[in-house]
């Protein structure tokens, strides 16, 4: 590959610096292999399970075990993962109208969601409800939460410190007070987005649903459905947020989570699919919401894909590794003197996502960083990226995906709006070897930029 000489050398050194992180990463996935085969053992995964379905889907044991696989590898009381699911918000759209009724009121306290969700909740970047289409940008709205009588507000997270929760748990709780009864759900987002804020950790995550629910209590209110979008973070940690650990203090397990299979959990395997896991009831509503009320959990065709979805669980835990070391990879390289720009996480930070953040500075350094990428993948090399209004977002975005399943988040791949500081959102990498140098691609991609 064109790599140049300088590159090379920043990589070598980075590997060296880094060696305690991927060894701290490889013990986080050596922790969760052992629990998901346990979960393969316990449900006596087995080949016949891979046979396909299809109309109804009923009577279905591979897709019925996969639920069972899902909420076991999760530890939570129930759930379901299904290739009928079609994306993170899709999954998330389910979650929602399964959960919530007209009149209620959704409360996040991350802030506002990320650009996919608004048009689902009916607002626009700043949480405002969205108007009448008035622009070529504009998104339409109908069967949005607000479409429904559905009201969504939000408290920011705090700014960031040295230490401290993120939550601003005064803000929270005079939201509460404010929606009184009408307080159905509490929604909060694990990863960044395309916002420039820290990741959740699943600790962060269960104290919110501690403090929530704790809150509810004491306003005399029915305790609030606790959903966490859980995408890009899943096996990063050796918890979740909806698995109380025996030591944990003042936390409380989120009712729901939820996330896509083109991410974390489908190991790079899985060709679609989503998963919802939780508490029982919670996850019989949203399976009524998948299908039909009445139906259910109890009909859905696999279509042959049982075999990638259980073959993908198996190998996310080593997967979600092999990314979260490239991401520790590229913010070595791009904070580095040589290249000097600000990422986010930093290189020694610990992290609970995928998702590495690289400001390029200029239009020109962002479609550097992607092209860059692309340059490097397996699949479409020869592709040169190019802005365009991606459907859901507010700016024109460019993004590198050469990946085997459209759209994979866990395979590497890099993207961001065209807006300024021109941050990349990096995340995945199948195998490190591989993502390495598709991360040094982008990194002379750069540079040149810059010349």
């Amino acid at each position: 590959m064109q790599i140049s000489e300088k590159i090379r050398a920043l990589a070598a050194e980075a590997e060296r610096a880094l060696s305690p992180i991927f060894d701290d990463i490889t013990r986080i996935s050596r922790e969760n292999t052992e629990h998901t085969l346990d979960a393969f053992r316990e449900l006596q995964v087995s080949e016949s399970l891979f046979a396909p379905s299809t109309g109804y889907g009923y009577g279905d044991v591979g897709r019925d075990r996969i639920d069972a696989l899902a909420a076991e590898v999760f530890r939570a009381p129930a759930g379901f993962m299904r290739p009928s699911l079609l994306s993170g918000t899709h999954t998330l759209t389910v979650a929602l109208f399964g959960i919530l009724r007209p009149g209620d009121v959704m409360l996040s306290v991350s802030g506002v969601p990320y650009d996919t969700i608004l048009p689902v909740i009916g607002i626009d970047a700043e949480g405002m409800p969205l108007k009448s289409p008035s622009s070529s940008r504009a998104v339409a709205t109908e069967g949005s939460l607000a479409d429904f009588g559905i009201e969504f507000r939000s408290v920011p997270l705090l700014s960031e410190t040295e230490s401290g929760d993120p939550i601003d748990y005064p803000a929270v709780r005079r939201a509460m007070e404010e929606i009184g009864p009408r307080l159905k759900m509490i929604y909060i987002q694990r990863s960044k987005g395309y916002a420039d804020r820290k990741t959740l950790t699943c600790a962060e995550i269960r104290r919110a649903a501690y403090f929530t629910a704790k809150y509810a209590a004491q306003l005399g209110l029915k305790k609030p459905v606790f959903l966490a979008d859980n995408c890009y973070g899943e096996f990063t940690e050796t918890t979740e947020p909806c698995f109380l650990p025996p030591d944990a203090s003042e936390e409380a397990p989120a009712d729901l989570i939820a996330g896509s299979l083109i991410k974390n959990p489908g190991g790079g395997m899985a060709d679609v699919g989503g998963y919802i896991v939780g508490d029982a009831e919670c996850v019989r509503l949203c399976g009524s919401r998948l299908t039909s009320p009445g139906v259910g959990l109890d009909v859905g065709a696999s279509l042959g894909q049982n075999r990638n979805l259980i073959k993908g669980l198996f190998y996310a835990p080593h997967t979600v590794a092999e990314a979260m070391k490239t991401a520790h990879f590229a913010a070595y390289l791009f904070s580095s003197p040589l290249i000097g720009l600000r990422v986010k996480p930093a290189w020694d930070e610990r992290r609970s996502d995928i998702v590495q953040t690289v400001e390029c500075a200029t239009p020109e350094g962002l479609s550097a960083f992607c092209r860059g990428i692309q340059s490097a993948s397996p699949i479409d090399a020869h592709v040169v990226p190019e802005a365009w209004d991606m459907p859901g977002y507010a700016d024109p975005v460019i993004m590198a995906a050469g990946a085997f399943t459209g759209g994979s988040s866990i395979e590497l791949s890099a993207d961001g709006p065209m807006r300024p500081p021109y941050t990349a959102f990096m995340q995945g990498g199948l195998t490190f070897e591989s993502a390495r140098l598709a991360v040094m691609a982008a990194a002379d991609g750069v540079l040149g930029a810059r010349i």
